[in-house]
């Protein structure tokens, strides 16, 4: 499980196609504290630690999560810059919301505009996938727990402070972008609830 608060920004360092996809992610954590198996977050997709140096880690990467990610819509280059988290430990504290690091699929950034120092975007989602959103619930975007202000259709919008825009690669964002999305666990469970009756 994760908080959706990014802890670091990794960068890919080299892919690799084998069975699955195989890619080397740099990062600042301390990867002796690492365990091989262990779960980090990138992007917000939740990848196993399957090999490690001093400042870089493994992973590979699935059919299935390719297929469910912007990882398959946009492929991952070198040099790709990656919101990582690493998993909730038992006393950590729970900033953002519970996010498994399963996603859902994509969304589309449809608009982006300047309000004060913050960035208002707009992003179109699955109309599978919508119906979970909620106004002044939460979604994880890119792994990073955000707030959702307006929501219309398969539209919503967040709001980017300055703050996470540079401890994220939120900073990054531009219109056209694929951005993974994971909807609220709580959303998921009362809309099943609802439709058992």
């Amino acid at each position: 499980m994760f908080t959706g608060i990014i802890t670091d920004i990794g960068k890919v360092a080299a892919v690799e196609m084998r069975g699955d996809m195989r890619a080397r992610i740099t990062c600042a954590y301390g990867m002796a504290g690492v365990d091989l198996g262990a779960s980090i977050a990138c992007d917000g997709v939740c990848l196993t630690v399957i090999d490690k140096g001093p400042d870089w880690f493994d992973v590979d990467i699935s059919a299935e999560t390719l297929s469910k990610t912007n990882i398959g819509a946009n492929g991952w280059e070198a040099g790709k810059r990656l919101n990582l988290e690493r998993a909730l430990r038992v006393g950590d504290e729970l900033g953002g919301h519970i996010v498994s690091g399963h996603v859902d699929g994509v969304a589309l950034i449809e608009e982006m505009h300047d309000e004060g120092d913050s960035t208002r975007v707009t992003f179109n989602a699955p109309a599978d996938l919508a119906r979970f959103i909620a106004q002044k619930g939460s979604v994880a975007l890119n792994g990073t727990s955000l707030t959702v202000n307006e929501v219309d259709g398969t539209r919503f919008g967040v709001n980017l402070i300055p703050h996470t825009q540079t401890v994220t690669t939120w900073g990054d964002a531009r219109v056209g972008d694929s951005i993974n999305l994971e909807i609220d666990t709580v959303a998921r469970y009362v809309a099943r609830l609802a439709e058992a009756g």
